[in-house]
């Protein structure tokens, strides 16, 4: 079944590509619609995507639940998998016509209903305007073009994070010593995108996505408070449909990967989309270079909680 669901993954994947494609740019994709399940905006770009893949899962694998941004779970009865998938991870990116926009899909058992990110068994994601593509399989590697990073001085990082949703005060607080640092002898990007940071981790590109935002929320007293007025009452952080497929993907690759705390993402529940399923990561490309990123960050909440309370 594995290689019957990595198959799918890949084609799915390959589908919503072609799909997504030829709109990369268009200004009318920037049409606001409902708010997803997770409460960010959903453009019509998106809405495109979605029926895109409600659309290919009836004709080719009806059997399947499958879980996205925009739907929440879509389950048929005795659905015994279910697939994770995000349409369109770099919406924003999409819609500028920049290259960091991607198709995420991953594959876990169904299990109680209630299956967690080490349930992932199989992931497909690929670059929308390159076509760029990676595949995994658990305990099998990846597919694809993979030479993670030794680089382990803060100060030579090349590295991204994100901003959107989040409070940039708060954020930079906690980053700025990581920037600064870097900003000389390295280098810093917000990328738009969890799967395209995670993707150019993978091929060395980077040494680090480093996205703190759920740590921040739980440490900061303030802070749930500033994520929602900047998120229009929605705390908006990533969510496991963006780290799904990215999470096995750097795993298989032997990158280190783990919640902002130096905790591993395995027993996240995998099936969510609101604030109390939404998870931090740092992803680098070796564990010397995690561990003095976490460091970092620990010393960033420290400084954030002193000034914002």
């Amino acid at each position: 079944m594995t290689t019957d669901l990595a198959e799918l993954c890949a084609e799915l994947a390959g589908r919503l590509r072609e799909h997504v494609l030829p709109q990369l740019g268009s200004h009318a994709g920037r049409v606001h619609g409902a708010a997803g399940a997770g409460g960010d905006v959903t453009f019509a770009i998106d809405e495109g995507a979605e029926a895109a893949l409600e659309a290919f899962l009836a004709e080719r694998a009806p059997e399947l639940a499958f879980y996205s941004e925009d739907r929440g779970l879509v389950s048929p009865p005795g659905a015994a998998h279910v697939l994770v998938v995000d349409p369109i991870d770099g919406t924003r990116p999409a819609m500028a016509g920049l290259e960091s926009a991607c198709v995420s899909v991953a594959a876990a058992p169904l299990g109680d209903g209630d299956p967690t990110m080490g349930d992932v068994e199989v992931a497909s994601i690929v670059e929308v305007k390159s076509g760029r593509a990676f595949h995994a399989a658990r305990g099998r590697g990846v597919r694809g073009e993979v030479l993670l990073s030794d680089n382990a001085a803060l100060d030579r990082m090349f590295w991204t994070y994100g901003f959107r949703g989040r409070p940039s005060r708060l954020a930079v607080e906690v980053l700025g010593d990581l920037i600064d640092g870097s900003s000389v002898g390295g280098a810093t990007f917000e990328l738009g995108s969890a799967c395209f940071a995670s993707v150019c981790v993978l091929t060395g590109q980077l040494d680090a996505y480093v996205e703190p935002g759920p740590r921040i929320v739980a440490e900061v007293p303030s802070a749930r408070a500033a994520f929602e007025q900047v998120g229009n009452g929605h705390v908006l952080n990533n969510s496991p449909y963006d780290l799904a497929a990215a999470v096995l993907l750097l795993e298989e690759a032997g990158a280190t990967v783990t919640d902002a705390c130096g905790r591993g993402l395995g027993d996240r529940r995998l099936l969510g989309s609101g604030a109390e399923f939404q998870m931090s990561i740092v992803a680098c490309g070796n564990a010397t270079l995690h561990a003095l990123v976490v460091a970092e960050l620990d010393r960033g909440l420290a400084r954030a909680r002193a000034r914002f309370g």
